[in-house]
């Protein structure tokens, strides 16, 4: 069996150059070409990073591509991976996974049918910050888990993308769009999800673009834009989620989970590193020493240097395909996600809550060793 998979990588927009360049890091993978509807855009990118540039048919038929990387808009995953895996492909999406439960129950049966694989974004969660947080919970640092609090505000993506179109469409709002993120890292600290209550509000009916050559132009917004939920988990816990993109400024962390003995402070799961503060009682602690290769600053932002490990997820699923192991960001996983974040809209426009129909398994922890086998060396 081949010891590296060959990727084809779908839709050449913002998104695709950061896992382009991000792979390079990562055993088990090869890039064999990109492509997208508009062939300008593939060419663009694939002369960027040195690949072929094609058409999704041509790249759907290459006997070079094993995995397909989906990185279309959102409304188009489902269509996008049901052509892959019915072209005999494993398929690694990006988030959402699709926009509704049925349509993954969909792909995982037909990927199951063909002896495939589905693995989907978010794979933040497995960076060194997220994975050091689920060991103190596991460990049992601060009790077990009761509460939490998860908030992600800001303004808006129309103030620095140059085509915000379909963030404030079907498949967009900050809950299909940020949600995965901090609901996911949540599944993987602490389990499924039973149940959700919600409510929702749209306070803007238009945005209007603030950065690049339609400046100035007005989008219409067709999603709510704050939610807040909250969510009941199998292990009993209750976690507030507030997501939004009508708030200017606020001082809230973005996560933090109360225990029976103590709390720990979650950074952004929206990245891969940041600080992991840990209480016991009303003492803070200091943590161990945790050298884990998903953490150290690669990237220089304008904040300044971060850790971005994107692939990661696609880089674990390629090698669980050559080792015959499960891959931590799965379709099951992914499926439950989506499953809550529906649930969670649902809610909202329903005015009741909702019991969340699907479960999964928490993930395998990634800890130092195995991060580091996922790494070239």
């Amino acid at each position: 069996m081949k010891t590296v998979l060959g990727v084809g990588l779908i839709g050449c927009g913002n998104i695709s150059s950061a896992y382009l360049a991000r792979a390079k890091s990562f055993a088990n993978i090869a890039f064999a070409g990109v492509a997208d509807m508009n062939m300008a855009a593939a060419e663009e990118r694939g002369a960027e990073f040195g690949l072929p540039a094609m058409t999704p048919e041509a790249l759907l038929a290459h006997p070079d591509v094993d995995i397909v990387l989906n990185l279309t808009p959102p409304a188009a995953h489902f269509a996008v991976s049901k052509m892959a895996l019915e072209a005999g492909k494993h398929v690694y999406c990006e988030k959402p996974f699709v926009l509704d439960v049925a349509e993954g129950k969909e792909l995982i049966a037909l990927a199951e049918t063909g002896g495939l694989r589905i693995g989907s974004a978010p794979d933040t969660t497995l960076g060194a910050s997220h994975q050091l947080a689920r060991h103190m919970i596991d460990d049992g640092a601060v009790g077990a888990v009761t509460s939490g609090t998860c908030f992600v505000m800001n303004h808006g993506m129309e103030e620095w993308h140059p085509s915000p179109d379909f963030f404030f469409r079907k498949g967009g709002g900050p809950i299909l769009d940020l949600g995965p993120y901090y609901v996911a890292n949540l599944v993987q600290l602490l389990g499924p999800v039973t149940r959700v209550v919600a409510e929702a509000s749209k306070p803007e009916a238009s945005r209007i673009i603030g950065t690049g050559p339609r400046a100035g132009e007005i989008v219409p917004v067709e999603v709510a834009t704050t939610v807040q939920a909250i969510l009941t988990f199998d292990s009993g816990a209750l976690v507030t989620l507030v997501a939004s993109w009508d708030v200017w400024q606020h001082d809230l962390a973005p996560m933090a989970l109360y225990g029976s003995e103590g709390t720990v402070h979650v950074p952004d799961p929206n990245f891969f590193d940041g600080p992991v503060v840990v209480t016991k009682r009303r003492e803070t602690f200091e943590l161990p020493q945790w050298n884990h290769p998903l953490g150290p600053p690669n990237r220089t932002v304008s904040r300044g240097k971060v850790a971005d490990y994107r692939t990661s997820g696609l880089a674990d699923m390629a090698q669980a395909i050559v080792e015959r192991r499960h891959h931590r960001c799965n379709g099951e996983f992914a499926l439950h996600v989506v499953d809550v974040l529906t649930a969670i809209l649902r809610s909202s426009e329903e005015k009741s809550g909702i019991a969340v129909s699907t479960r999964c398994l928490r993930p395998e922890a990634l800890g130092a060793d195995q991060a580091t086998r996922l790494l070239k060396t």
